[in-house]
């Protein structure tokens, strides 16, 4: 049943991953080509990246499911796309459940490949915010997981959220659900209350700025 359940996660992420992926391939124009690749490369970067760092064979090439699973959020997209590229909040939406997700994924191969639990929780995170950075490299945008938004952060905390469970003898199910719950609220509030990490300051900021000859002076 946890496999069953496990591997369901992982298409619905997969799906949402890919719709998220499609959604902003379409705002820059691209074609129908091009836009299954974004979404493709979306639902599969990620895990891709893990089972590398793992030692495992690659997911998607033991499995065409992730192949026609993208192809059909490029239909849905074009079959529902009056609907959904008018929706503002579509991306943040798709993107926020494929992410919750995929960190629950990610967890689960590591720990069932013998990992401890810090490591776990990074492949975690990589699993779900990795495909969004090379998303966004391909439509040539600033990787969302590197601005000031609560992105691979809230991963983290999923993948802490899931420990605790497991810690307390919870089962796969629930744990998992948890997990992934976690993820999205984090991102939700955050969203909702405008809350971000402090941004790094420039070498200008640091510099204070000489008005005239006897601020040199005064100095």
């Amino acid at each position: 049943m946890g496999t069953t359940f496990a591997y369901i996660i992982e298409i619905i992420g997969t799906l949402a991953f890919a719709i998220s992926g499609i959604r902003l391939a379409s705002a820059k124009k691209f074609d129908w080509f091009g836009a299954y690749v974004v979404g493709l490369v979306t639902a599969i970067g990620g895990g891709t990246v893990r089972d590398v760092l793992l030692n495992l064979p690659i997911f998607w090439m033991q499995d065409s499911i992730y192949l026609i699973v993208t192809a059909l959020s490029l239909l849905f997209v074009i079959v529902f796309g009056k609907y959904v590229i008018k929706l503002n909040n579509t991306f943040f939406i798709f993107d926020t459940i494929g992410l919750a997700l995929f960190v629950v994924v990610g967890i689960q191969k590591s720990i069932a490949t013998g990992y401890p639990f810090w490591v776990a929780i990074i492949m975690g995170t990589i699993t779900g915010a990795f495909g969004s950075v090379i998303r966004d490299i391909l439509i040539n945008e600033e990787p969302l997981v590197f601005r000031k938004d609560i992105y691979a952060l809230a991963c983290a905390f999923g993948g802490i959220a899931y420990w605790l469970c497991y810690r307390t003898g919870m089962n796969a199910i629930a744990t998992q659900s948890i997990a992934a719950a976690t993820v999205i609220a984090i991102r939700l509030v955050s969203a909702k209350y405008h809350l971000s990490l402090p941004v790094l300051k420039s070498e200008d900021e640091y510099i204070t700025p000489v008005k005239n000859e006897s601020d040199i002076e005064n100095r």
